[in-house]
């Protein structure tokens, strides 16, 4: 599996996107020289045209490094059963196209907003107000997961999906 939410902690690690990211927003969003989420979160979701020049420079290299990890997931012997990727914005990507099936997990918004707390996001309101709805994300998915249990009810449920897939 490949999460999208890991490539870009990868690529704000790199020197050509750390720089790229200072030269704009400052040097106070890298006060050790290493790249602070949330204080970028709370300039760029605050900020249409810093959020619009943050997702054109994130965006193409998440992309790319997708593609990628498809071709070499198709290379390998033998090939496994699913390449499943985790892309919180898919569809705000215009990434959809690049998938044979698209499983939305959707999950109460006390839920999530909870869930993106504790996983110390900031800005979750204007995270929220970017994304698009999860019933307008159901609508569009192949299939729907509600995510309202333990981590083990989820993973059972999407290897229910992952059965019909294979079959």
């Amino acid at each position: 599996m490949l999460s999208t939410d890991a490539v870009v902690h990868e690529l704000y690690g790199s020197e050509e996107l750390r720089d790229a990211v200072v030269a704009r927003l400052g040097p106070g969003v890298a006060p050790d020289g290493t790249i602070d989420r949330t204080l970028i979160a709370g300039r760029v979701f605050a900020n249409p045209d810093l959020r619009e020049w943050l997702e054109g420079l994130l965006w193409p290299r998440v992309g790319a490094r997708v593609a990628a990890w498809r071709e070499e997931v198709l290379a390998a012997q033998p090939l496994p059963r699913a390449a499943v990727v985790e892309v919180p914005l898919l569809y705000e990507a215009g990434m959809e196209a690049g998938f044979d099936a698209v499983i939305a997990v959707v999950a109460d918004e006390a839920v999530r907003r909870d869930r993106a707390a504790r996983r110390g996001h900031g800005a979750i309101t204007e995270r929220t107000a970017r994304q698009m709805t999860q019933e307008e994300k159901a609508q569009r998915a192949d299939y729907v997961v509600v995510n309202d249990g333990s981590p083990e009810i989820l993973e059972h449920r999407l290897s229910e999906i992952l059965d019909k897939l294979t079959e």
